[in-house]
This record gives structure tokens, C-alpha cells and sequence, in this order.
């Protein structure tokens, strides 16, 4: 294991609304987020797009355009930064994401390695949002790996479970990707919980030599899942698309915050936080 450790910023929530949290949603604030995470440590920015509808609010967009845009501001506010884009389309449409990629051309793409029914019960016993399922079949992620082919970027395997981790495997024992690198997704309800027991075991299910991080969602239970992550050779991640609150539970003013807060969980289990360029080396 090497002590060296890469850090990601997951820069804004997918629906989150501004005007309620610390959520970046313009190109100028999210180069502006960016640079606070990038002075605080972060080599990473995963990002997803948002853009204004009239009477809506920011939504997600697939618009290749706002991709750009962002994408664009976001270099220029941060040397050597390398962006990571999310994919992530519910239904097997994933046509707007695959244009983003060209149009943005990002060193890497999150790469959704599996379905997953997406649930979450209210405390009342009911249903938070209809129950959906996050679509993802092989062909799918055979269509995404062509085009991260084809634009040079790597892609990231998002696992939401222990048998998602498995699948990324056979796809590199048919051929599909020489070396995969995984992304273990803890704290969405219907996934793997942030449970650092859990955590313990998954990397043996993994490639031997993979690159591998944790992104955990949730509360101030999540930082102790980031502590185990370091101790066990993994990369980190936070963000307000992640969390909006730091160790001690209070909540944080936003990316650059929560970035100081995972170097220093690094720092503490003696893993050293390495520049953007370094990172270039490591990850691509």
C-alpha cells in the first residue's frame, strides 16, 4: 500500500437546492468551489451539471454545452486539475451524458457498473419517492467504456454493492477494461451501508493492484468509514454532493471545509496528500 492518497471534491448535489445549502450551480461558483477544495487539497473535482429552468430552479442537465462551460471555468480556476463527470442516468438512455464526455472531455467518467433499485423509507413507514430502479446493464457500460475509448478518459466504477464490485471484475476477465478502478458508493439506502466493518471486506473482492476510493454519504457517521478508507490504501472523497457535515457534526460552509477536514483524517493516518500533477501519475 502506498502512502500516498489522491483527494476528490464531489462538487454539488444532483437536486439540491441552493437557496437551502452550500451547493455550487453556475460555472463561476463552481470554479469558484473548485479553487477552495483545490487550495484545501483536492486533485479531483467529479462534477455534475446543473442549469436554471425557469420556475424550477437548477436542475440537472445533459445540455453538452453547460458541460463545457463548467468544465472550462473550473480549469481555468485550478492548474493541472483533473475532472471527473458523472454519467449517471437513470433510465438506459445515457445519450446526454455521452455527449457531455465529448464535448468536456474529461480525464475520467464515473462509470455506473450495475443496476441497483434505488429506495428509501420515510420514518413513517412510507415510501421517500416512488420506487425507481437505477438502470444500468452491460451494454450500457460497454457503450460508455466505447466512448471513454475513443476521448481517452478512464472510467470509474461506481459499486453500490458487493456484487456490483464483483461484476467490475468479470468485465476486465472478458475484456471490457484492462485494469478497472472502483469507487465503493456507501450510504445510499438501498446500497452498501457506511458501515466500517463492511468496508474492511471489500477490498479483496477487488482486482489485486486496483486503484480504489470511498465515497460515503451521509451524516458525521460517515467520517470515521473515511478514516478506515486511509488506513486500508484507498483514496478519498467529500463534497456537499456527498455531506454537509464535518467530524464533529457541525454543519460545513461547504467543499473547501469538508476537504480541509478528509486531509486531515489522511494526514492523521499518515497517508500524504499529493499535488494535482502527482496525481495525474497515480490515477491516469
Amino acid at each position: 500500500m502506498s502512502d500516498e492518497v489522491v483527494i476528490t471534491c464531489a462538487l454539488t448535489g444532483v437536486l439540491t437546492n441552493p437557496e437551502q445549502h452550500p451547493v455550487p450551480v453556475t460555472p463561476e461558483q463552481m470554479a469558484q468551489s473548485a479553487r477552495e477544495a483545490y487550495d484545501a487539497g483536492a486533485s479531483v473535482m467529479h462534477v455534475h451539471f446543473r442549469a436554471q429552468e425557469p420556475g424550477k430552479g437548477y436542475l440537472p442537465s445533459w445540455d453538452p454545452q453547460v458541460a463545457l462551460a463548467i468544465a472550462d471555468a473550473i480549469r481555468a480556476a485550478c492548474p493541472d486539475v483533473i475532472l471527473n463527470f458523472t454519467t449517471g442516468t437513470i433510465g438506459r438512455d445515457q445519450q446526454g451524458a455521452l455527449d457531455c464526455i465529448r464535448a468536456g472531455r474529461p480525464e475520467i467518467a464515473a462509470c455506473n457498473a450495475g443496476s441497483l433499485n434505488y429506495l428509501k423509507v420515510r420514518s413513517n413507514g412510507t415510501w421517500a419517492w416512488p420506487p425507481l430502479l437505477f438502470e444500468n446493464p452491460v451494454e450500457k457500460v460497454e457503450e460508455l467504456l466505447a466512448v471513454c475509448r475513443e476521448t481517452g478518459t478512464r472510467p470509474e466504477f461506481e459499486c453500490f454493492d458487493l456484487g456490483i464490485v464483483r461484476s467490475v471484475g468479470m468485465f476486465s476477465e472478458v475484456g471490457m477494461v484492462e485494469q478497472p478502478n472502483y469507487n465503493l458508493v456507501m450510504g445510499v439506502a438501498s446500497g452498501m451501508p457506511a458501515d466500517v466493518e463492511l468496508l474492511q471486506l471489500l477490498p479483496k473482492y477487488m482486482k489485486a493492484g486496483a486503484l480504489w476510493q470511498s465515497t460515503v454519504i451521509g451524516r458525521e457517521e460517515i467520517w470515521p468509514v473515511h478514516r478506515r478508507t486511509a488506513e486500508l490504501g484507498g483514496h478519498l472523497r467529500s463534497g456537499v454532493e456527498d455531506t454537509f457535515y464535518l467530524p464533529g457534526g457541525e454543519r460545513a460552509s461547504g467543499n473547501g471545509q469538508l476537504i480541509e477536514a478528509l486531509v486531515s483524517v489522511a494526514e492523521e493516518c499518515g497517508r500524504k496528500v499529493v499535488s494535482p500533477q502527482r496525481a495525474r501519475e497515480i490515477f491516469l
